[in-house]
């Protein structure tokens, strides 16, 4: 890795903790498109790597406000998921994946523009954890169904519970491609060396992220669906 790619990593890791600490999503859509560009061979190991320290920092940080049932309901959806997403590493073009991804997060970003209220079901905590972990797995991405389930509930909820899923899903996907020989030494050198700039990011953000919630929490949620979704379509 060049010096140059380094301190753009370096910059947007730092950026991308931040607003994922302060918001609860966000990180690896903002990381894993420069990555892609930059230096594709590191996803989506480094990536899930970086969100190991970042994810359990938000996850106790604010660990009153987990929905422990619906962490429980994705988490086992999320271990079904994590094997079709190391089936679909294999066996789709990463172009047609971005496509199902966009199209199917675009879709449900417009349809919660329009539905009523809700809470989370049991049902859809086990679809979103299955779609999750196919993504997750596969591209390193996976932050909007998660966003998208819990965007009625409050900051510290979302921010809490979607963390800590991440968290032990981001371990699943790291077992499951170490066992099937995807992980590379070059990819948790690169972790390693970026894993300051995650630290530093989460910390800064425990500056904001007590005044972030509400009405304008769901307003951004939808919105990062909505633009990350569009994002994976056209690239």
């Amino acid at each position: 890795m060049s010096i140059a790619v380094f301190s753009i990593l370096s910059v947007t890791t730092f950026a991308a903790a931040f607003i994922q600490g302060a918001l609860g999503i966000g990180f690896a859509l903002i990381l894993a498109p420069i990555v892609g560009v930059l230096q594709p061979d590191l996803l989506p190991v480094m990536l899930l790597i970086l969100m190991l320290p970042l994810n359990a920092h938000v996850a106790w940080r604010e660990r009153a406000a987990v929905d422990w049932p619906g962490t429980k309901w994705i988490t086992i959806g999320r271990f079904a998921g994590t094997f079709a997403g190391l089936w679909l590493l294999a066996a789709l073009s990463v172009h047609e994946l971005d496509l199902a991804v966009g199209w199917f997060t675009v879709i449900a970003a417009g349809a919660a523009l329009l539905a009523p209220p809700f809470t989370p079901t049991r049902s859809a905590a086990v679809g979103v954890g299955v779609f999750t972990g196919v993504t997750e797995t596969a591209t390193g991405i996976g932050g909007p169904p998660l966003a998208l389930l819990y965007q009625h509930a409050g900051g510290p909820t979302l921010r809490a519970t979607v963390a800590l899923c991440f968290l032990v899903g981001e371990v699943m996907s790291l077992a499951l491609l170490a066992l099937a020989g995807k992980i590379a030494a070059g990819q948790m050198l690169a972790a390693l060396c970026l894993m300051p700039l995650v630290i530093a990011g989460t910390a800064l953000s425990k500056m904001v992220h007590s005044r972030i919630g509400g009405r304008g929490m769901r307003i951004a949620v939808l919105l990062f669906a909505l633009i990350s979704g569009a994002y994976l379509i056209v690239r």
